[in-house]
């Protein structure tokens, strides 16, 4: 029985498991949006979730507990070198997420991430991929579904009772 054993091991240790989950949230916060297994994006998005909302705080407090949640993954340049999509951005992952997405979620109540299964599976396993993205301004997590409306009942129109025949008197059984 696996009962009150919380969180996914992912076939690691906790150290590996800890350096895994540092080093997907520097690349989400890097690219905002990442290929990864679909175990390892439903596993990571609590930790991202937990750091995104430590952000909005927007106090030294708070850039501290996530520089020592991300460990050295927080000292990771945004985007270091400069190539055909433009200039290189040399603000660390924090710095980004403390200037970029913290304000971006800041009337959001959680759920700031979408996971996005792909049909396409790995090739030397078939494991089943996933898109782990942030989301963008102003953008709802679900789709929008029209809410739920029954269909009308019918209306019957009531009918007159049928009048009931008269009864006739029930003779009494001759004794004989």
């Amino acid at each position: 029985m696996r009962h009150r054993k919380a969180g996914r091991k992912l076939g690691r240790n906790q150290t590996h498991r800890i350096a895994l989950f540092r080093n997907l949230t520097a690349a989400l916060i890097q690219h905002e949006r990442i290929i990864t297994t679909l175990p390892k994006a439903k596993a990571v998005r609590p930790f991202i979730e937990k750091l995104i909302t430590l952000a909005r705080e927007n106090t030294l407090h708070a850039r501290r507990l996530v520089i020592s949640r991300l460990g050295p993954a927080s000292n990771t340049l945004v985007k270091p070198h400069e190539d055909d999509d433009g200039p290189a951005d040399t603000r660390t992952v924090v710095q980004k997420l403390f200037s970029d997405l913290a304000p971006r979620f800041a009337d959001r109540p959680g759920g700031y991430t979408r996971i996005m299964k792909r049909h396409q599976v790995r090739l030397g396993d078939a494991g089943a991929t996933a898109f782990l993205e942030l989301l963008k301004a102003g953008e709802v997590r679900s789709r929008s579904r029209t809410p739920y409306v029954p269909a009308p009942a019918p209306v019957v129109a009531p009918q007159p009772a049928p009048e009931a025949p008269a009864a006739e008197p029930v003779a009494a059984p001759s004794a004989q």
